[in-house]
């Protein structure tokens, strides 16, 4: 009898227990970094998957974020007029970047100055093209050779190295008159 009333007390504590430690809720994704405005760049994004701009910022959302695995998922997963979009392959070599992937993000950034390289002329380039955008990508490209020749894949693990790299892209100036 001692033995069922200490059994019965037994589990009448851990009854007890489970009860005050309640269940564990779930944690979101996108911690408290404007989930609201996230959630309207994703209906958005939703309503019109073959929308470059859509896509585009909600990506750069996610950058901003710190998601960069979701925007990589993202534009992965997007159909072939955003996935060739000028403007979507930057933000794309951006979070390609932020995950530790520079061999990609070179090729994806050299994509965009081979498709804007005719602004520089005032040539006819690719739709979405701009000086701005010419300039964010060969410089972003030179420091991503730089880092690709000195071996970093992952900027934030290697940081001694990083700064060498970026240092060595940046070292000359270039000055194009037009």
């Amino acid at each position: 009898m001692a033995l069922r009333t200490v059994g019965v007390a037994v589990l009448a504590a851990t009854a007890v227990l489970w009860a005050l430690s309640g269940t564990q809720r779930e944690k979101p994704v996108l911690a408290a970094t404007a989930p609201d405005a996230v959630r309207t760049l994703e209906v958005a994004a939703v309503t019109r998957p073959d929308d470059p701009e859509a896509v585009r910022a909600l990506a750069q959302a996610y950058l901003d974020a710190r998601q960069p695995g979701l925007a990589i998922v993202l534009f992965e997963g997007a159909s072939p007029r955003v996935r060739t979009d000028v403007q979507g392959k930057h933000v794309y070599a951006r979070a390609l970047v932020d995950e530790g992937r520079n061999d990609e993000a070179l090729a994806v950034e050299q994509q965009v100055v081979t498709a804007c390289g005719p602004v520089a002329e005032g040539g006819r380039a690719a739709a979405g093209c701009d000086t701005v955008l010419l300039a964010s990508a060969m410089r972003r490209a030179a420091i991503l050779s730089q880092l690709v020749a000195l071996g970093v894949q992952d900027t934030q693990a290697h940081p001694e190295t990083s700064l060498v790299a970026y240092q060595n892209a940046t070292r000359e100036a270039r000055v194009m008159v037009q």
